[in-house]
Formats: C-alpha cells, sequence, structure tokens
C-alpha cells in the first residue's frame, strides 16, 4: 500500500471516529461540565460552606496528627498526618455531589418522568380513538351485515 493511500484510509479512519455520536456528546459534555463547575463552585463555596462554617470551622487543612516526633517543625524528622486536607476535600466532594444531585439531576429526572407520562399519555389516547373507530367500524359491519341478511330473508 503506498504512503498516500495509508495516509488517506488513516485520516478516513479518524474523521470517522470524530463524527461518532458518542465522541461528540462526550464532547459537549466535557464542555458543559466545565462550564458547569464554575456554577456548582460558586453554590459550594459561597452558600453551603459558609453555612457549615457556621458550625464548624471552614479549612480543616490545619487538622493534623504526629506519627514520629514532636512535630513542631517541619525539619525535625517528624512525621505529620494531614488528616484535615483529606477530611476537607471528602466534604467538598460530598457536597458538591448533593449540590448537583439535589438541584440537577433529581429535578432533571422528575422533568423527563413527566415528559414521558405525557408522551405515554397521548399515546394511549391514539390508542384508545383507534381502538374505539375500529370497534364503531366493526358494528356498522355487523349491522350492514344483519340488516342484508334480514332483508334476503324476506323475499
Amino acid at each position: 500500500m503506498s504512503a498516500k493511500k495509508e495516509a488517506g484510509s488513516i485520516w478516513h479512519g479518524f474523521k470517522a471516529f470524530l463524527m461518532r455520536g458518542n465522541v461528540v456528546d462526550l464532547a459537549v459534555a466535557v464542555v458543559i461540565g466545565a462550564a458547569f463547575t464554575n456554577i456548582v463552585n460558586s453554590v459550594v463555596k459561597g452558600i453551603i460552606n459558609p453555612l457549615v462554617g457556621a458550625i464548624g470551622t471552614q479549612n480543616l487543612d490545619s487538622y493534623s496528627s504526629c506519627l514520629k516526633g514532636p512535630c513542631a517543625k517541619a525539619t525535625d524528622g517528624s512525621v505529620r498526618i494531614m488528616w484535615g486536607s483529606v477530611l476537607g476535600a471528602t466534604l467538598t466532594f460530598l457536597i458538591t455531589a448533593a449540590v448537583v444531585y439535589f438541584l440537577m439531576v433529581l429535578p432533571m429526572s422528575k422533568y423527563l418522568a413527566r415528559q414521558a407520562a405525557r408522551k405515554a399519555a397521548r399515546e394511549g389516547t391514539k390508542e384508545i380513538i383507534e381502538v374505539s373507530e375500529l370497534e364503531v367500524l366493526k358494528e356498522i359491519r355487523d349491522a350492514l351485515v344483519a340488516q342484508r341478511g334480514s332483508g334476503q330473508a324476506e323475499r
């Protein structure tokens, strides 16, 4: 295979890969997610953290424990476990996840469920109309057959 054909097939394959729905959807999700991050961070930092800070502290990074030595200085050979920063990151994650779930996921799922119920109701109405029309047509046919049968018996 020539280098030109190989380059063309590679380009064609790459183009097909990019044009798949999954790749485009993923790219859109990443861009929207990045933009949405600012909103979530603002809600967490501006509303949730001050509420949590009213109960306790807003910054847990200074909490630590010593495994070895007095931990008076960073250069004295002591081993410090910074469990406060891990706890703070965990709480930030949980708060962020709760904000996303309760302010975005839950309302969106309720909205989609209502839309699905409306669509099902419309389709159910169409089926009822179609069934009732079919039943009426059957009744008309049966009445015509009965009428034709009684008219032939009198002759």
